[in-house]
């Protein structure tokens, strides 16, 4: 898929996702809307994983350890036939229903049971340590909020990735300078992040994380370093809606009729400039 396409499809989930949460009143907006470029790139460009061959022994793995912004990963697995997107559209956070709010391993696509946060990284190393032993050409991929910085066990799993060389595992923040109750600089100051994961012995760069054709052009970066990767996305909490850009409020809030409309109108007129590009 070309860079320009790539595009259209970060605007076409954006847009799933919006109706998804408003037609459900169920969902975190703000960080759907954060990490949509950054799965995309993977799902589309970067990651040799398919509904065909997930699981087996070469194929990568994605581990998405801020499990609150699942809307967005559901309707990506859903666009590449893991899971019907009619089932998704109907009984999503319904009763008994496996779309919930967190992955689940009852979903397929989903290799791991995430959502509480500081988990993800520690389950990354696990498998790329496995697929080192292994001999796999498996590349291992987290996706980790920058909230979630906060946890000890990311350091745990940070430290331990460092210490086994694990050039097989990427380790992605979305890094938007907000979580549910405000700044991140201002609940709990992690920043800065190249330093501490530099100290704990990782190649780190940082990119504009909803910039298309930056992503793909870092994740598809094979310098070997003999380390794990971090990439630091740098991204816009509600990125492609205005009203929800930038506000820590717009974490799981979900869209009025009105607020809704508009979102769909913003969304479809990025569209259609993209469309006469």
């Amino acid at each position: 898929m070309d860079k320009l396409e790539l595009k259209k499809k970060a605007v076409e989930l954006r847009r799933r996702t919006w109706q998804l949460i408003y037609n459900h009143q169920n969902g975190h907006t703000g960080s759907d809307l954060s990490c949509t470029d950054i799965l995309v790139a993977l799902y589309y460009e970067v990651m040799n994983q398919n509904v065909e061959n997930i699981g087996e022994e070469n194929v990568d793995t994605y581990i998405q350890s801020k499990g609150h912004a699942v809307e967005i990963w559901y309707e990506i697995l859903a666009d590449k036939g893991y899971i019907d997107r009619g089932d998704l559209e109907k009984r999503y956070s319904t009763f008994n229903s496996p779309y919930i709010g967190h992955p689940t391993t009852e979903v397929k696509g989903m290799e791991f049971h995430t959502g509480s946060l500081g988990h993800g990284l520690g389950l990354g190393v696990g498998v790329a340590l496995a697929a080192k032993m292994n001999h796999s050409r498996k590349h291992v991929y987290v996706l980790m909020g920058d909230g979630e910085q906060a946890e000890g066990s990311i350091w745990e799993a940070a430290m331990a990735a460092g210490n086994y060389n694990l050039d097989n595992l990427v380790a992605i923040i979305d890094h938007n300078d907000l979580q549910i109750s405000g700044t991140t600089d201002s609940v709990m100051r992690s920043n800065p992040l190249s330093d501490k994961y530099s100290a704990f012995n990782w190649s780190v760069s940082e990119v504009n994380g909803n910039n298309m054709d930056d992503l793909v052009n870092i994740l598809t970066n094979t310098t070997n370093t003999n380390k794990p990767r971090l990439i630091i996305a740098n991204t816009v909490k509600g990125k492609g809606i205005s009203m929800a850009e930038n506000r820590a409020d717009w974490h799981h809030k979900i869209p009025s009729t009105t607020e809704y409309q508009q979102g769909l109108n913003e969304l479809d007129a990025q569209m259609e400039a993209l469309n006469n590009e």
